[in-house]
């Protein structure tokens, strides 16, 4: 009885913050204002099938593949080399990695316009070395990098938590029977590490696929995700009906995601490639 009553606050906290936005995103997808009142409608649904909307899909999971790859590229190997680091050394580098993340995520994408700017400090870098101003913002390769900065320590962190807990007997084993650093990597140390790698994967995917604030901000008028449009919908347009019908599109092909990643995962025992 006590531990149903010390759970309760929790049940109930989840309730009001998941299931209840979740059955309201559910209910506007599905019920639309008609001149007699609401009513039934899947014409939300109907409307993302135009090829029109569904580019836009198409490029925000391209463009969110692209930063999750760039991030997989760029933070297996930093948390290789963050793991081999004595613990003072590896407190420092996490530290400078997380450093950014508690500063408010709309003021460090708003940073990069002065940066990447026409008269901006890269384009007065260039010059200085006789090379014209480049276009650097506004276009997909600004909000891609907005991306990679922004979602680059969710890739880090859980490869990292990974790697540091490995058992390094079973890599030295390994070493002892003869088998070279990218054997010993390709055999051991890549399926051990692929929870770590499939949470990263899924912490970067969910939230590139879905932003809106970077795109904004950085790709201008002339880069437009699917969150653009579902913010559209709710913010200009103000049709409710068509904007909860692309998140629960969305959130289904999120979940698709993580079903895939999680078969990959194998109940997070490592995946033998062999």
């Amino acid at each position: 009885m006590l531990k149903r009553l010390s759970t309760a606050p929790y049940l109930l906290w989840s309730f009001l913050l998941i299931v209840v936005p979740l059955v309201m995103v559910l209910g506007y997808s599905l019920i639309r204002t008609g001149p007699g009142g609401p009513e039934f409608s899947l014409n939300g649904f109907i409307k993302f099938t135009d090829p029109l909307y569904l580019k836009v899909l198409g490029l925000s999971v391209w463009i969110a593949l692209q930063s999750t790859v760039l991030c997989l590229v760029i933070g297996y190997p930093l948390a290789m080399i963050m793991s081999g680091l004595k613990p003072s050394a590896q407190r420092t580098t996490m530290t400078m990695i997380v450093l950014p993340m508690w500063m408010n995520f709309l003021l460090r994408t708003y940073a990069w316009i002065p940066i990447l700017g026409r008269n901006g400090l890269l384009n007065g870098l260039l010059a200085t070395i006789g090379i014209p101003p480049l276009n650097l913002l506004f276009n997909e390769g600004a909000v891609l990098l907005g991306m990679v900065y922004n979602f680059l320590p969710f890739m880090v962190l859980p490869i990292f938590t990974v790697l540091i807990r490995m058992d390094r007997s079973v890599i030295e084993a390994a070493q002892d029977l003869g088998a070279n650093r990218l054997h010993v990597f390709w055999r051991v140390t890549l399926p051990l590490s692929l929870p770590g790698v499939v949470s990263g994967v899924m912490m970067v995917f969910m939230p590139a696929v879905s932003t809106f604030v970077i795109s904004d901000l950085l790709g201008g008028s002339q880069v437009n995700l699917v969150g653009n449009l579902i913010k559209d919908q709710f913010l200009s347009v103000y049709d409710w009906n068509f904007g909860a019908s692309i998140s629960v599109v969305l959130m289904a092909l999120i979940l698709v995601s993580m079903w895939i990643l999680g078969k990959t995962d194998k109940n997070g025992s490592g995946v033998s490639f062999f």
